[in-house]
């Protein structure tokens, strides 16, 4: 069983990953389903949309659902393939391992010591250059939650 912090960050990668493509160069010439492809020619692989493709992730894959990696991350669409935050392969990040474990420690932290909410100035308008980042920043409030130890 995945974790539930585990499912939101995939999940969040999956809607929001770092990087929004990535380039390759072919090798030597190859066929693919029919299709020819030459040696030397470099291809883009478009991580957004891979990520936002309803034929691998049903008609909800535009919405925030991290309850469909509750199988893992091979189940969470109908190619493996298609979930790609990091690349996959042999030139997958090498800083991938430290990223998410990075991640997984400051969104529990978070999580045991605060609550927080959208500002109500958010405008939402992600921007995707070679990077996806918010286009307008960002504001978030944040209140520290009260433990057992403070009231005591």
């Amino acid at each position: 069983m995945v974790s539930q912090v585990m499912m939101i960050i995939h999940d969040v990668l999956r809607l929001y990953p770092a990087a929004t493509q990535l380039t390759r160069v072919v090798v030597k010439n190859m066929t693919i389903q029919g299709w020819s492809i030459p040696g030397g020619l470099r291809v883009w692989v478009p991580i957004l949309q891979l990520h936002r493709d309803p034929e691998q992730w049903g008609d909800d894959a535009l919405e925030f659902r991290p309850d469909r990696f509750a199988g893992g991350v091979s189940k969470a669409c109908k190619n493996p393939q298609s979930y790609i935050p990091f690349s996959c392969g042999q030139r997958i990040c090498v800083g991938q391992t430290h990223a998410m474990m990075e991640a997984k420690v400051a969104l529990a932290t978070i999580l045991q010591h605060f609550s927080f909410q959208l500002s109500s100035k958010y405008k939402h308008g992600p921007t995707a250059g070679g990077i996806l980042s918010p286009q307008y920043r960002m504001p978030v409030r944040f209140h520290r939650l009260t433990s057992f130890q403070e009231k005591g």
